[in-house]
C-alpha cells in the first residue's frame, strides 16, 4: 500500500473512533477520500471528507452519540434521540446527516442510516439514495459480519451493471461503463441542474478507474451474457430482445415498478412480466429504464434535502450550499479554459 493510502486510513479511522463503534457498517466516500479531475493532492487532503455509518439502533446510537458529540447536531438535539431517528427513518431517504463538522483537524459529513433501511434500499431502490453510493467506490471502515448486508451490497452492484448494460449499446469500453454506472444516482437530481459541477461524472470516474475496476470485476467475469476483454479495457453484451428481457426481470424491485407505471395504459392490467416483455423489445428500452431511475432519485434527492435544513440548520445549510455552489462555478471555469486552449 502506498504512504499517502496508508496516511488516509490511518486518518479516517481515527475520525471513526471519535464515534460510537456499535456500527454495522460504515463507510468513507467523495473527493475527500477519492480524487477528482482538476482537484490537486493539496486540494484533496483539504476537502470534507463524507461518512456513511449504518447501525442496528438509531435511536441508542443518536443518544450515545449527542452525549459525545453534542455539537454535531442542530437544534434537533433539543427534542432528543426518539426524534432525531423518527426524523431520519420517516422522511426523505431515511438518512440523518451531520455537516460541517471539525473533528480531529477535518471538515467531515456523516449520514446515519438503519441497518434494515440501507438493505432495503441496496435491494430494491427504494431511494437510490445508499445505493448509489455504492455504486462507486468507497473506503470500507467497518463491517459486521451481517450476512443479508453482505448479499445486499453484492446484489446492488449487479442491479448497477445491469441497468447499464440496458442503457449501453452491444459493444462499449470499460469507461462507458462505469460512467453510466457512477451517473446513475444523479438521473433526475435537482442539484446537477444547480450546484453541482456538470463534469461530476466524469471527473470522478476518470482518475478512479482502477478502483471501479477492483469494485466490479468480479461480477463482470460472472456476467454469461457479458465478454469482458479487460486487458483492452472493452466489453460486449447480448442486447437481443431474450438479453434484454433477462436484464429487466433483475431489476430491483422499485425500479421494475416505475418502468411499468411508465409504459402501461390505466385499465390494461397487465401483469410485470408482461410489460417488461414489450420493453425488452423496444429499441427505446434503454431510455425507458433511464427514466425510471430518474423518478425514484428525483423524488429521494428533493425530500432528502429538504430535510437537511433541520438535521443541519440554517446556517450549516447556508454554507454548505455556498461551498456546493463555488464547486459549480470552478468546475465551468475549468471547462472554459480547457475549451479555450484547444
Amino acid at each position: 500500500m502506498l504512504p499517502a493510502l496508508e496516511s488516509t486510513g490511518f486518518t479516517l479511522r481515527k475520525i471513526l473512533s471519535c464515534f460510537p463503534q456499535d456500527l454495522s457498517l460504515a463507510f468513507a466516500y467523495g473527493s475527500g477520500v477519492f480524487r477528482q479531475t482538476g482537484t490537486s493532492p493539496s486540494q484533496s487532503q483539504s476537502n470534507m471528507v463524507d461518512f456513511v455509518f449504518a447501525v442496528d439502533d438509531p435511536v441508542t446510537w443518536h443518544g450515545m452519540n449527542i452525549r459525545l458529540n453534542r455539537s454535531h447536531y442542530s437544534f434537533m438535539k433539543y427534542f432528543g434521540p426518539k426524534k432525531i431517528s423518527g426524523l431520519q427513518d420517516n422522511y426523505g431517504a431515511g438518512v440523518y446527516y451531520n455537516t460541517l463538522v471539525p473533528c480531529d483537524d477535518k471538515i467531515i459529513k456523516y449520514g446515519v442510516v438503519s441497518t434494515e433501511t440501507l438493505i432495503k434500499d441496496l435491494l430494491h431502490w427504494k431511494s437510490l439514495y445508499m445505493a448509489g453510493r455504492l455504486h462507486k467506490p468507497v473506503r470500507i471502515l467497518a463491517q459486521n459480519e451481517n450476512e443479508r448486508l453482505q448479499t445486499a451490497l453484492k446484489s446492488n452492484l449487479r442491479s448497477a451493471l445491469a441497468v447499464a448494460f440496458l442503457m449501453l449499446p452491444e459493444s462499449f469500453s470499460e469507461e462507458d461503463l462505469y460512467l453510466q454506472v457512477a451517473g446513475l444516482s444523479y438521473f433526475g437530481d435537482f442539484r446537477m441542474i444547480i450546484g453541482e459541477d456538470k463534469s461530476k461524472v466524469l471527473n470522478i470516474v476518470k482518475p478512479n478507474m482502477l478502483h471501479f475496476r477492483n469494485l466490479y470485476k468480479n461480477i463482470l467475469h460472472d456476467c454469461p451474457d457479458v465478454i469482458y476483454k479487460q486487458h483492452q479495457g472493452k466489453l460486449e453484451i447480448d442486447k437481443s430482445p431474450e438479453g434484454q428481457l433477462t436484464k429487466l426481470m433483475s431489476l430491483p424491485m422499485n425500479l421494475q415498478q416505475q418502468i411499468t407505471t411508465l409504459i402501461e395504459t390505466p385499465g390494461k392490467n397487465r401483469d410485470v412480466e408482461e410489460i417488461l416483455l414489450q420493453i425488452a423489445q423496444d429499441p427505446e428500452c434503454g431510455i425507458v429504464v433511464k427514466h425510471g431511475v430518474c423518478e425514484i432519485v428525483k423524488s429521494s434527492s428533493l425530500s432528502q434535502s429538504a430535510k437537511g435544513i433541520l438535521t443541519a440548520g440554517i446556517r450549516k445549510t447556508v454554507a454548505y450550499s455556498l461551498k456546493k455552489l463555488y464547486k459549480m462555478c470552478r468546475g465551468h471555469q475549468r471547462k472554459k479554459t480547457q475549451n479555450f486552449s484547444f
